[in-house]
């Protein structure tokens, strides 16, 4: 039988095991209250809590009272508008049938509002999603440790008492202590039992020779004894059972002053910290910044790029950003640079895709690291560079990543094939798949599709 025993810290007037029975009782309807919440603030904010509202009505239960049963009269005071006899209506409840209440519009039951923690909320949100192909091929350099079993030592906080262990080295250092008293004992028994046989055999002789001397002393005869009577062997055998005896009692004495359990027989369990593995990825955020991208297109790449990177960040103990922007040429810049400095020019992908692709073998290669992209762009690309850059992202990227996803960001009226979606198109590969995105809420059902959990 195993007890478990919850030891975590609790906060005012809360309980860790309460809470998380009400998360899974009441987990679908949590869930979608969060989904609710995704329309209603932005991604930057997607990695802390919040509170959901929940209705009352859906977490209702039945309740079972006595009822007052009898008929009863009762005089209110107070009571001008009502007499006895009148039938009272039935206050219209408010709240349009949302669970809530309207200032006056009767009597109600307000929702029910929790507050879920940055965890909480987090995995509620990616509950049913999963990286595609997720396999972390790199445990990098350790950075960090983690505390492990290391066996057993002699010395130790209470706490950590292995009973198990103590009583199997009691046991052990008892054998070995009384090993060779229990054979000692087993000779000592075994002598013991031969000298007693002895003198009872001297015994019975002299038993037998004493009634042939009495019965023929009777008969006024003297006969001659039918056997020799050897007096001092009857002694020693009698003198060796009460050696033997005293013999056997101070072995088994001995045997009892054996402890059951001894200081030495303490056993402490010892975690030591040793280095640990991280699995590391790496975040190619790769964005058209031309002309025609403007500020809402590049708020909607902003938006599923840090969708990404919050979900990385749940699969990998380390995950790194490379941003490379591009206009006719590429480059790599920080995060604030990426998102703000504004920059013309043309559209050229293919520039962004091999500085992609040196950086990866050079910073990130030799199979070190689980490497993902994430491209957006309006699909505009100047004459060939459409199918030159989905060759080259055949040939040289997809077989280094882990997965590539683009998305095309355009306005909900203009979903026509670009020239960029017409080359990405053609590709055939596992690993890429690519989406149109036009309005902010696209976003999550739009990662949501690439990231579902697969069937198997």
């Amino acid at each position: 039988m195993i007890n478990l025993i919850d030891r975590r810290l609790n906060g005012r007037n809360k309980s860790a095991a309460n809470r998380e029975r009400f998360l899974r009782r009441y987990k679908e309807q949590i869930r979608r209250s969060v989904q609710d919440m995704v329309t209603e603030r932005s991604i930057t904010d997607m990695e802390r809590g919040g509170e959901v509202s929940i209705p009352a009505r859906d977490i209702a239960e039945p309740q079972f009272h006595m009822g007052p049963g009898g008929d009863r009269e009762r005089v209110h005071p107070g009571n001008r508008e009502f007499q006895k006899g009148d039938a009272i209506a039935r206050p219209e409840s408010g709240g349009g049938g949302a669970g809530g209440s309207q200032p006056g519009s009767g009597e109600s039951v307000d929702d029910f509002v929790f507050s879920l923690s940055r965890d909480e909320f987090l995995d509620l949100f990616f509950d049913d999603l999963e990286l595609p192909r997720l396999l972390r091929t790199s445990l990098g350099q350790a950075k960090r440790h983690k505390w492990t079993n290391a066996g057993f030592v002699s010395e130790g906080a209470p706490c950590n008492l292995s009973v198990s262990r103590t009583l199997k080295t009691a046991l052990g250092r008892r054998i070995a202590l009384s090993g060779q008293v229990r054979r000692q004992i087993d000779q000592t028994e075994r002598r013991l039992e031969l000298a007693l046989l002895a003198q009872e055999s001297d015994e019975a002789i002299r038993t037998s020779v004493a009634n042939e001397a009495r019965a023929a002393a009777e008969a006024g005869r003297i006969i001659a004894p039918s056997r020799d009577i050897d007096a001092p062997a009857t002694f020693e055998a009698s003198e060796a059972s009460k050696v033997l005896t005293a013999e056997l009692d101070r072995l088994r004495d001995r045997l009892r002053r054996v402890p059951f359990l001894d200081e030495l027989d303490l056993r402490y369990r010892n975690r030591v910290a040793v280095p640990a593995p991280v699995s590391r990825a790496v975040m190619f955020c790769l964005m058209d910044v031309s002309a025609s991208m403007d500020e809402a297109r590049k708020d909607l790449a902003k938006r599923f790029f840090t969708l990404l990177y919050l979900f990385l960040t749940r699969k990998y103990e380390r995950v790194e950003l490379v941003f490379i922007r591009h206009t006719d040429n590429a480059e790599e810049v920080d995060e604030k640079t990426f998102f703000n400095d504004p920059k013309s020019g043309g559209t050229v992908v293919y520039t962004a895709l091999e500085l992609a692709h040196q950086v990866a073998t050079e910073r990130y290669g030799g199979g070190d690291w689980n490497v993902y992209l994430a491209q957006a762009s309006d699909g505009d690309a100047f004459g060939a560079d459409a199918g030159k850059s989905a060759r080259f992202l055949a040939d040289c990227l997809l077989p280094l990543a882990r997965y590539f996803a683009y998305i095309e960001v355009r306005s909900a009226d203009d979903r026509r094939a670009s020239s960029l979606w017409a080359g990405y198109e053609a590709l055939d590969a596992d690993n890429f798949a690519m989406r149109h995105v036009g309005e902010r809420s696209e976003i999550y059902p739009v990662f949501r599709e690439l990231f579902s959990k697969e069937a198997a």
